[in-house]
Parts: structure tokens; C-alpha cells; sequence
């Protein structure tokens, strides 16, 4: 099952890549009859219902082929959403203007800071932090949130 698990996967990560997207993150749920595998993307302009569902039928036709899954599957597709920590750099641009709650190391030290992106070039990301700002190297980014504002 561990192989199985494995190749999925690999499935996903190849399809959405395939669609321009950004793997974020793979969780496989369910005992018994129904399989639940939830995949999460997004991408440099955000996620759309459409994209969703065409890398979900890619990603179903290439196991269904495989026969990887005994008995149902069901795919859910769907963005992050806020809860989940951003893990690659593109995804920061979407996000410039927005608050942020960072964990970032500094040398052997853990810090965390709550600000606004201000920017992002190149592998920096600038935040401003009670009227300063703070360059923070994407490397050094151990766990990044965007703030929920209401």
C-alpha cells in the first residue's frame, strides 16, 4: 500500500505541474470503503473551480488506468485556503498589501514576526513592522500565514 500511496503521489505532483499549479499538499483519508484523497494547489493567480476539476480527472483517469486503488476513490481538489502555511515563494505576490504571521530563523535562532508584505524580489520578502521594515530571506522562512482581516 506504502508503493501505492507513493505513486499517487507522484500522480498528483506531475498533474498539477502540468497545470501550472503548485503542489501544496497531499493527505490520503478513509478505512473501509471509500478512499478519500485530498490534494491542495494553488498557484501565482489563485485556484478556480475549473482547475480543480480538470486536474482531479487527469489525476483519475492516470489511477483508474493504474488500477492503484482497490474499491472507490474520491478526489477532492480544492486551494489551501488560509489555515495552511504558504510553502513556495511564488505564492507570496498574490499576498503583497496583506498581513502575515511569520516564523523565520535568524542564524540559530527562531524568531516571529506579525506584519504587512510589502514587497517581494527575488527571493526577499519585505515586511513592515510598526512603521520599519524587515527583509527576511525566503530560505529562512520556516512557517508563513497570511492574517484573516475582517
Amino acid at each position: 500500500m506504502i508503493d501505492a500511496i507513493n505513486r499517487i503521489k507522484e500522480i498528483c505532483l506531475q498533474t498539477v505541474e502540468e497545470h501550472g499549479m503548485l503542489f501544496i499538499d497531499f493527505v490520503m483519508k478513509g478505512e473501509g470503503k471509500v478512499k478519500v484523497v485530498e490534494l491542495y494547489i494553488d498557484g501565482e493567480e489563485g485556484v478556480t473551480a475549473d482547475i480543480c476539476a480538470a486536474v482531479s480527472r487527469d489525476i483519475s483517469k492516470i489511477i483508474d488506468e493504474e488500477d492503484l486503488f482497490e474499491g472507490p476513490v474520491r478526489f477532492d481538489v480544492s486551494s489551501p485556503g488560509v489555515n495552511r502555511p504558504l510553502v513556495h515563494l511564488k505564492q507570496y505576490k498574490k499576498h503583497t498589501g496583506r498581513e502575515f504571521e511569520v516564523t523565520y530563523s535568524e542564524g540559530e535562532e527562531k524568531k516571529k514576526i506579525k506584519g504587512k508584505l510589502l514587497q517581494v524580489e527575488d527571493d526577499l520578502l519585505t515586511f513592515e513592522l510598526n512603521k520599519e521594515s524587515r527583509i527576511i530571506g525566503f530560505q529562512n522562512v520556516l512557517s508563513a500565514k497570511v492574517k484573516v482581516s475582517f
